[in-house]
């Protein structure tokens, strides 16, 4: 499944819960967007229309439990998939959520890896996504539009040509936006291991990546490698 097509919206009324989910799922390649509150929640959701909601249960105003259910109520959100999240652990307050149309319930404090592999596997249920991630092979990360089917790639709806290793490099950078990619690694994976690649080849490539691209989305880390920035 391509995550970089799945859009989450995290509801939360702490900030930094926030900025730490929005953090670690940003570098897993989802689109995010927030809210700080249910009526904010319920106005994202019609706007954002999420693959999946990440739901706080206690907020002031309109709980997480009122939100899932005017969502429910709405046919357009039949196929989003909600999972609750909250620092209560009783058995009674998961019955209520889940009873209510949540699809999964996440207890705080939330370990990255933990939350990582919980949607996952919520989104390998959904036969939509499943279908929807299938159709469509096409990432797009603000004005740059990337078609791996086709071999495509657009900024501001202009096409960009490429050569081959180009692409290929770009399109490892971009599989995690955020994570720095070391020479090896990138040597490894574009070029393969029975090929010699020296560092002025890489270098090379990255700056025609720049000056075709620009040179906000590729960050240099001296001595490391490389990273894209999201």
């Amino acid at each position: 499944m391509e995550k970089q097509q799945i859009k989450i919206l995290i509801v939360d009324d702490e900030p930094d819960i926030v900025e730490f989910l929005g953090y670690n799922l940003k570098k897993e390649g989802y689109t995010i967007d927030t809210a700080s509150d249910g009526n904010q929640a319920i106005t994202k959701a019609l706007s954002f229309k999420p693959d999946l909601i990440i739901l706080d249960i206690m907020m002031p105003g309109k709980d997480g439990i009122e939100v899932c259910q005017e969502l429910r109520a709405d046919k357009q959100f039949g196929n989003t998939l909600i999972a609750f999240l909250t620092a209560r652990n009783e058995s009674f307050t998961e019955i209520l959520a889940l009873d209510n149309g949540g699809d999964d319930f996440i207890n705080k404090p939330i370990k990255p890896n933990v939350l990582k592999s919980r949607i996952k596997a919520l989104l390998r249920r959904n036969k939509v996504l499943n279908e929807k991630n299938q159709a469509s092979n096409v990432l797009t990360l603000g004005d740059l539009v990337i078609d791996h089917d086709k071999m495509e790639v657009q900024i501001a709806n202009e096409l960009v040509t490429m050569a081959k290793k180009e692409f290929e490099l770009l399109s490892l950078l971009v599989s995690k936006p955020g994570k720095v990619f070391k020479r090896s690694e990138i040597m490894s994976k574009v070029w393969g291991d029975d090929v010699i690649v020296g560092d002025r080849t890489i270098d090379v490539h990255i700056r025609k990546l720049r000056e075709k691209l620009g040179s906000n989305y590729i960050q240099t880390y001296k001595g490391v490698g490389y990273k894209f920035k999201q």
